[in-house]
């Protein structure tokens, strides 16, 4: 197994077995194929993850048994049948649920109980994201697994040739030569049989075929799930009553999304038919005027308006994400905008949430989003992760529209109220918001910042002519402020102080398209989107957007 310049010219100890040495191939493609098979073998079955499961931590292990299995300690465990290639499953080993979710008073545990089953609502909800999230750990994992076990394969190898020494080496390749292939081919098929029936998970830890699904979960994604020990008898008890709630709550959404596509589909029919009315006057000819479509189609396209859709306060109510994907797609908009709040605490637990609205963007539809007091530094990097631009105190250009924001200095959290994040208050970042618009040579078309208090001192020292916000949740404006226009959009998850925002709406949710002029750099008009809690929606009328002061505006602004 050694190269020809390892040998020293003229030895006959090494020269003979020389002769019988192994071909390039065999000594160097073969080990390395093998290596990296081992190693690929190593990463995939040995992949581990800590995300979230509802309201739980969770550690998720690849398993090669063919199934789901979701343990939950002595209360048994949850088993359905894997959906991955090659009997490759995962083992799902629920923890606690973090301290942060239930840091509040002995008063107040019904209230945290509450909303612990809000979270397995959320979660059975949004089951997709959380599957995207695992498989997106679980591949990291594998990947960085496989890399480490190459390294460590390859330092063995390359060790081993260096303490035998190349007269050893040559020694003892020489009576292996004859049976070469063999060597090979049994040395694969070992590593890897071995590898495999030493994965994670034991035989009594795999999936069975010998129980029946519980009949709880038919008609869910969870349906032909097996569950044993202590958990059928909780399940079977009480799970209608999660289920039920469950199933009331897709109907709700379902329904709300069924009628804001009606109103919508109702208010473009009435637009186009008056539209395309004739005149009755005798001076005006009796042929149809041009469609909407048509008329834009006259405009060169760097001259359309460009339409954004605004959300805020969303609150982990995932039931809403369809509601947004249809309005984005129904509007056209070309650029989401999130004034934040997108989750209730900030949690790791929370990720689904973030990735729920992420996806709920269609596809080449940005997301910008400015974050609120209930979000974290954790939900700003999951948001980062899903694809979405996180303002952070500088202005970004998305579209061709220059927008400012930053995350909101507060941050509220269950059983500890609001506290500021750092060193630096709302006041400060106000002003400091203000100093970049103003300072900024191209100037700032819209700042989005999730409280609206933060923005004034922009608008009123006219560095922005627009500032979109949330967090009051209720809708405030479009009004002057300063030199500007401030519009404050309510919680598009129908959010009221106190009460949960999972499960059918319990105020109305709001959604605001807008359109902005690209060559005037400026918001023509808005138009609300309501959804009510009896599952009904209303698309309301463009209403032109309030004029500006420009001659009173720095030269920041264009």
């Amino acid at each position: 197994m050694t190269a020809a310049s390892d040998v020293p010219a003229g030895d006959p100890a090494i020269e003979a077995p020389a002769r019988g040495r192994l071909p390039f191939w065999l000594r160097v493609v073969v080990p390395g194929v093998l290596a990296l098979a081992v190693s690929l073998v190593i990463g995939v079955t040995t992949a581990t993850a800590e995300l979230s499961l509802g309201p739980h931590e969770a550690r998720y292990d690849i398993t090669t048994d063919g199934g789901i299995t979701v343990d939950v300690g002595p209360l048994g465990t949850l088993v359905m049948s894997s959906p991955l290639p090659l009997a490759l499953g995962v083992r799902v080993t629920v923890q606690e649920i973090p301290a942060s979710v239930t840091s509040v008073d002995a008063s107040s545990t019904l209230q945290s109980l509450s909303g612990d089953l809000q979270g397995y609502l959320q979660f059975f909800s949004g089951p997709q994201a959380t599957i995207h999230d695992v498989t997106r750990a679980l591949l990291a994992s594998a990947v960085q697994r496989s890399l480490t076990a190459l390294a460590v394969l390859v330092g063995l190898w390359f060790g081993g040739r260096l303490l035998l020494g190349a007269r050893r080496r040559a020694e003892l390749a020489a009576p292996l030569a004859p049976h070469a292939y063999q060597l090979a081919a049994g040395s694969l098929v070992v590593v890897l049989a071995l590898t495999v029936l030493t994965s994670s998970v034991g035989e009594r830890d795999r999936a069975s075929t010998m129980s029946a699904g519980s009949p709880v979960f038919d008609g869910t994604a969870l349906e032909g799930a097996r569950v044993t020990g202590r958990l059928a008898g909780v399940i079977n008890t009480y799970g209608t009553y999660v289920l039920n709630a469950y199933r009331t709550n897709q109907a709700f959404y379902a329904a709300a999304d069924d009628a804001f596509v009606a109103a919508w589909k109702d208010r473009q029919s009435r637009i186009d038919a008056a539209i395309q009315a004739p005149a009755l006057t005798p001076t005006t000819s009796t042929s149809p005027s041009p469609s909407a479509d048509e008329a834009a189609d006259s405009v060169p396209k760097d001259e359309q308006p460009i339409v954004l859709l605004l959300v805020s306060d969303l609150h982990c109510n995932v039931g809403m994400a369809p509601l947004v994907r249809s309005a984005a797609k129904l509007s056209g908009a070309k650029v989401i905008l999130d004034a934040g709040d997108t989750t209730i605490d900030g949690t790791a637990v929370e990720q689904y949430c973030v990735t729920t609205f992420a996806e709920a963007a269609p596809s080449g539809v940005p997301i910008v989003t400015s974050p609120g007091n209930h979000d974290s530094k954790e939900t700003s990097a999951m948001y980062r992760r899903a694809g979405a631009t996180v303002l952070a105190g500088e202005v970004v250009t998305v579209e061709g529209i220059r927008i400012l924001g930053d995350s909101d200095p507060n941050a509220t959290r269950i059983g500890a109220g609001t506290t500021l994040v750092g060193k630096e208050t709302a006041r400060e970042e106000a002003s400091r918001l203000a100093d970049v618009a103003c300072g900024d040579p191209d100037g700032v078309d819209l700042l989005l910042i999730h409280n609206p208090r933060v923005g004034d001192e922009t608008l009123n020292r006219g560095c922005a002519p627009t500032q979109l916000s949330g967090h009051l949740h209720i809708r405030v404006g479009p009004l002057r402020t300063g030199s500007g226009v401030r519009y404050v959009n309510a919680s598009t998850a129908g959010a009221l102080l106190g009460e949960p925002t999972v499960g059918p709406l319990r105020n109305t949710a709001e959604m605001t398209v807008l359109r902005f002029d690209p060559v005037n750099r400026r918001i023509l008009d808005y138009q609300l989107i309501q959804v009510r809690t009896n599952a009904s929606a209303s698309v309301g009328p463009r209403i032109s957007w309030p004029l500006t002061l420009p001659a009173l505006l720095p030269n920041g602004i264009r």
